[in-house]
Parts: structure tokens; sequence; C-alpha cells
């Protein structure tokens, strides 16, 4: 039998890590409307399935400063679980231990736990509530920073990595985010950013408060930085469980499959989509007609909403959708931000084994010295660059339009797409109709009586010589052109067709150099 003092100085050591900084310091948390880091993981892993490591870690007492106050767990939990009965692993900093800043021990920590996930082929999801840098341990820190993130780049393209910001997330902890697949943030207490409101303000003398400066709302509509906004800590996690949901655990698995029946999909999609072209519609209304039912999740919903992206699947299989949205402003045209949002999309999904569709009605990348000066050359081929470099079976439909160099970055035959599908009200051209006439007529329009008259006729001659999907399906542009209530059934059978496809061995090469 041994002596107590083994079992007990066991048990007080764990009682005083799952205290974390004690209950003043969690009562904090929870005034906030914040969890601690242990209900987070509590609240994302399925029950009891959760397995906590490296518990009884803390910092060298010299590190922490004159107080040299003891630091269990350093602030930070890490370890492994189930959710949905997947394995995933996680680290959760604990903001009630020292501010949760990282430090070298922090930082050991979560490259262990890391490493753990790659060598398992698990995602791995991490989630930051951080006052940052911990400024006593000074190089050390900043070398604790160095290793995540050149863990976060080894890992990626090989397991789903999925950051989710609860608090605050400043400096250079905000690249780890950055570098992962996808970025959920808490509308109520998170904020991100490289330079808080202080800095910014003696800097350049602009007054801006945390909110305005990296709140959710503002990376969530204007710098596209993150996925996924949520109200609270729970509704963000729950967020998280639904994507894992849709994506494998490694690149060299399948997403997973559910169970359903099969879908009526006729009769819809011919009232969704007007077949003027000059009258917008919701895209998402024929994503959702197409899809299996509530299958569609989008991704940065609320920034480029030109473009669509996200999961779905089409009897009970994963697909990514790529889709231009009419009423989502700019007509559905490309620009620098639909660009590199769809692309960073379509570099996920060919990663991971995920098929894509598709869908096109795009009147041409965006005009104009806004455009062309903020890089849209550069930033507009990292689209036609991912799209070509995909080798995971690429369906397209082209819906209503599909003009100039956006039909081609839009997944088009020449990129790549393995079937290209049309609908009867398809055009197909280097520029609409009326630019068209305008360029090649302009001068006999200008000295016509009855110009209008004479455009009108020209137009809708230019339309039936030049633009039906006839005539790219005569050149074997379009694989087929079919009729709105037959969109489901050929759709699914193309990625039934597709799922052997042999995605082959590129010519030796490190790797591309797509145009960042």
């Amino acid at each position: 039998m041994w002596e107590p003092k083994y079992r007990d100085t066991l048990i007080q050591k764990r009682r005083q890590a799952e205290a974390g900084g004690g209950e003043r310091r969690i009562d904090s948390q929870h005034q906030k409307g914040k969890l601690t880091a242990r209900e987070r993981l509590a609240c994302f892993f399925d029950k009891g399935s959760f397995t906590e490591i490296n518990t009884l870690v803390e910092a060298e007492p010299a590190s922490i400063g004159d107080k040299h106050e003891s630091c269990p767990g350093d602030g930070v939990v890490i370890g492994y679980g189930t959710v949905n009965g997947r394995r995933v692993f996680a680290s959760s900093q604990d903001f009630t231990v020292i501010g949760g800043t990282l430090g070298e021990a922090h930082s050991r920590k979560i490259c262990h736990i890391m490493d753990m996930a790659l060598e398992m082929r698990s995602p791995y999801v991490c989630i930051n509530d951080s006052g940052g840098a911990r400024i006593e341990e000074g190089i050390r820190s900043l070398d604790g920073y160095s290793g995540i993130f050149y863990r976060n780049t080894k890992a990626s393209g090989v397991i789903p990595q999925i950051s989710v910001i609860l608090g605050p997330c400043a400096g250079g902890a905000c690249y780890s985010p950055a570098i992962t697949d996808f970025i959920f943030m808490s509308e109520n207490a998170a904020r991100m950013f490289i330079t808080g409101p202080a800095v910014v303000k003696a800097m350049i003398g602009e007054d801006v408060t945390p909110e305005e400066l990296g709140g959710a709302r503002v990376h969530a509509t204007k710098s596209g930085v993150i996925h996924f906004s949520y109200d609270s800590d729970r509704s963000c996690l729950e967020g998280v469980k639904k994507l894992l949901s849709y994506l494998p655990d490694n690149c060299e698995e399948l997403p997973p499959v559910q169970n359903v029946r099969d879908k009526d999909y006729s009769g819809k999609l011919e009232d969704i989509v007007p077949d003027n072209q000059r009258k917008i519609y919701d895209m998402k209304a024929v994503i959702e007609a197409i899809v299996d039912s509530s299958s569609f999740l989008e991704v940065q919903e609320a920034f480029a909403k030109n473009i669509i992206i996200g999961f779905a699947r089409l009897s009970g299989k994963v697909i990514g959708i790529v889709a231009n949205n009419p009423k989502g402003g700019l007509s559905g045209s490309l620009d620098i931000d639909s660009s590199e949002k769809a692309a960073r999309f379509v570099r996920f999904c060919d990663c991971f084994n995920i098929p894509l569709l598709t869908l096109v009605d795009v009147p041409g990348f965006l005009p104009g010295t806004r455009q062309e000066h903020g890089g849209i050359i550069r930033r507009g081929a990292k689209l036609l660059y991912a799209y070509a470099e995909a080798t995971v079976p690429k369906v397209t439909l082209i819906v209503r339009k599909a003009f100039g160099g956006a039909y081609i970055a839009m997944n088009s035959k020449g990129m790549g797409a393995d079937l290209v599908f049309a609908w009867p009200i398809a055009q197909t051209a280097v520029m609409g109709a009326e630019g068209a006439v305008g360029i090649m007529r302009g001068k006999e329009l200008a000295a016509a009586e009855d110009p209008e008259t004479l455009k009108t006729k020209w137009i809708q001659e230019y339309e039936d010589q030049y633009m039906t999907p006839y005539i790219a399906a005569r050149k074997g542009y379009i694989d087929e052109v079919i009729l709105p209530e037959e969109t489901g059934q050929k759709l699914r059978d193309a990625f039934d067709t597709l799922s052997r496809k042999d995605r082959g061995e590129n010519v030796f090469k490190r790797h591309g150099n797509i145009p960042l």
C-alpha cells in the first residue's frame, strides 16, 4: 500500500491546475460573457472524451516577474478527444492565468499538441484568448510564436486547422490564425489586431475603439480575415463542430458521407433565375434548390458578397461551391476581394479532396482605377491559378452569362473543368452584346437617324449569332446544354462518375509560384 502523500500530492496539483487563476479571475471571465479555457473544451468535445496532457507544466518562477506567481498549466490547456465521434486535437488559452500570455512553456505545450495532431493526421483547433507575448520572457516568447507559425505552415494542406478567437488576439499572435484554414470569432469579447488602439493613437494620431479596429464585425465585413462570426463562445464552438462535419480528418481521406433521401429538383430553378439578363436574383436560392436540404454551409457570408463560397452535400457527399451572386452586388462581377476569397477556398477544397461545383453568372472583372491600382491583375490571377492547379473533380454550370476573362476564371473548360453544363438561357462571349455592338458599329450608330432602334436590332442579332450556348457546345467548350429541371440529376451523375478521377502526379517541382 502506498503512503497517502503520493496520491494526495497528485490530487492537490491537479486541483490547482483545474482552478486556473482562481475564483476571482474566473468570475471576471464570466462577467465578460466568456467561458473559461476548460469550459470551452468541455463544450466542444463529446462528453467525457477530452484527455488533457501537460497539465502540470509551469513556467520557471524567475520568468514570471518579481511576484514569482504560480502558473499551473502556464496559461494554456491542451489535449485531445472526439467531436461527433471523430478524433480532434486542441489547445485553449486560459486568460485567468497571467492573462493567457504566451511564454516558453506555454508555446512548448501548443507546439506539442500540434505535433501530435500532425503525426496522428487529425484536425487541430486552437482557441485564442491571450494578452499576447509574455514581456518578462522576452525573446523566448517571440521564439515560441515562431515554433507555432512553423508548425501551422507544415500542417497546412495536411490536416484541417481551425482558429477560434474568443478574447484578445493581438500582435504576432494574429499570424497563427491567419495561416490556419478557417477563423471563427465571437462578437462578444473577441478582438484581433496587429497594433492596438493606444499604439495607433500614438503613432498616427487616429482615435479608434478596439471594436472598430479589430472586432468581429470589422473582420467579417471589411478585412475578410475571418470566415465565421457568432454571438457567444458556445455558438462559436458549435459552429466549429458543424464545419468539421464537412471535412476529412486529413488530406489522404475523403470527407464524411451522410445517408439522405433523394430530393425532388423539378420546377424551382426556372422560377428563380429570370431569362432577362438585367434582372437580379439570389444565387443562394439556386444553390438551396440544387443541394441536399439544409446542407449548405456558407463561408465568409458577409465579405465580398458578389461571390458565394461554401460546403454542401449532393446525395450525402460533400462538395465545395463557388458561385457568382448578382444579388450580392456589382452584378456578380469579379473584383479583388471576391477573387481572393474564392481562390483560397478552391485551394482548400483541392487540399482535402472536396469536389468543386462552380455556378457561373458573371459579366466580367470589375473595371475602374480602384481595381486596377489595387492590383486586380495580380489578385484576379490567384483565382485562375487556383482553378488551374486544382485536381479534384471540377464541374461547372453556366447559369446565365459568362463574359470575358471572368468566363475563363470561373473554371472554364480550358482551365481544367472536367464537365461544363449550361442552361439554354446561358450566354458566353468576350463581352456583353451592348458593349460589343458599341465597339464594332459605333461609327454607324453615330451616323444613323434612329440609333436606338438600330442598336436594339444589332444587339439581338449579335446575341443570336455569337452568344448562345449552342455555339460553345458545338465547339466542345460546353459539354451539354441542359434544362433547369435536369440540373440536380446531371450534377449528381457527374460527381458520381468523377469520384474515380485519377488526380495524377504533376511534373516534379518544389511548388508553383502563385501570384501573391
